[in-house]
């Protein structure tokens, strides 16, 4: 039984599962960017706050 997480070769296109796999990767600059804009939107410090 699955856990829920990941997605499956099964149930998706190589183009979601690839997409998939650049979401989570920390090396990836799209990773980065989210964890960035997230950290700017979470400090009260920020202008764009």
């Amino acid at each position: 039984m699955s856990k829920g997480r990941g997605v499956s070769g099964y149930t998706h296109t190589q183009q979601q599962l690839d997409a998939f796999a650049n979401q989570h990767n920390p090396n990836n600059p799209a990773y980065r960017a989210n964890a960035n804009n997230h950290s700017n939107q979470c400090n009260k410090n920020n202008s764009a706050y």
